[in-house]
């Protein structure tokens, strides 16, 4: 358990190139964007006040929308992998049934097994990648779409947003619940199950960390809301917890969380990334910042491969 928090230097990386930079960006835009990913504002909104802002705030804007052929990093036909989209019933959930994106490592199996969890806005090619990663490191990966009973996730973030705030959160998260133990108890699974999420994955990361107790075995949480401070002593899973450091509405959230793990004896470990803005693990927009993101990466497969062995 850490007593403090672990801050890293590390200096700003560009993105690839045809695209503006991090350091060529207003952090007041940031700030934009952060509010319209998360719902506060739309998208007329958000490239309005960009561009009242500062000068050039509205290309700073549109240069952080997302463009998810940069995401990509390990093709679905990768000699290493095997994915495939699957059904499963989901009691209580939003519709009774889900469908997600699972991926086996080559080999015939059990393997250790990690839950992937999308964003607010459904399964999208950037999660779908990321569950390409971890299987490629050899964890069978199953990546649930939320909005797979509304359709699933729609081809672009705004109406994927709107599809998911409009959910019934509690059946939504049921579905989570229900991907977790479909995954955990499938053939291919050895039975050891982790978790990770990014944004409201990572919340849900952290909510299935209480809600499952020991059937989770590790949750690796990316700058997702805390768990409720009443419910943290039901967590068993050991965590790592990753936070941007330009990220003050997830960030406020860490003391009470912290007070609650040390007082339940919880394992856990926390890295703050500094420089960086909430979805910094992103590749598909200029937030993404490549050495934070390397190593939080590098962190969570080392963690999963210690605790799901």
């Amino acid at each position: 358990m850490d007593d403090q928090w672990n801050v890293e230097p590390l200096s700003l990386t560009p993105v690839p190139p045809g695209a503006l930079t991090q350091s060529e960006i207003d952090q007041r835009v940031f700030d934009l964007y952060d509010e319209y990913c998360h719902g506060h504002i739309d998208r007329r909104a958000f490239l309005q006040g960009a561009a009242a802002v500062t000068i050039g705030g509205l290309a700073m804007a549109q240069a952080l929308l997302p463009r998810y052929a940069r995401a990509q990093t390990i093709s679905f036909t990768d000699e290493r992998i095997k994915a495939r989209y699957v059904t499963y019933p989901s009691p209580g959930g939003t519709s009774g049934e889900m469908r997600g994106y699972l991926v086996q490592p080559k080999g015939p199996g059990p393997f250790p097994a990690v839950l992937v969890i999308h964003e607010n806005r459904g399964l999208n090619p950037y999660i779908e990648d990321v569950a390409r990663r971890v299987a490629a490191e050899g964890f069978l990966a199953l990546a649930p779409d939320g909005l797979s009973p509304v359709g699933g996730y729609p081809g672009n973030d705004d109406d994927g947003r709107t599809l998911q705030a409009g959910l019934d959160q509690g059946k939504l998260r049921t579905d989570m619940v229900n991907s977790a133990h479909f995954l955990k108890s499938g053939a291919l699974s050895s039975g050891k199950l982790g978790v990770t999420g990014f944004c409201w994955g990572g919340s849900t990361t952290n909510f299935l960390a209480v809600t499952l107790g020991a059937d989770m075995k590790a949750g690796v949480p990316f700058y997702g809301a805390a768990a409720e401070t009443a419910a943290v002593p039901a967590i068993k899973a050991p965590l790592l917890i990753q936070y941007a450091g330009n990220d003050e509405r997830i960030n406020g959230l860490w003391p009470a969380f912290e007070a609650g793990l040390k007082a339940s004896g919880a394992q856990y470990e926390m890295y703050m990334y500094p420089g960086t803005q909430h979805g910094f693990h992103n590749n598909s927009t200029p937030r993404y910042h490549e050495p934070s993101a390397k190593l939080a990466w590098d962190r969570t497969i080392a963690f999963f491969k210690k605790h799901l062995a």
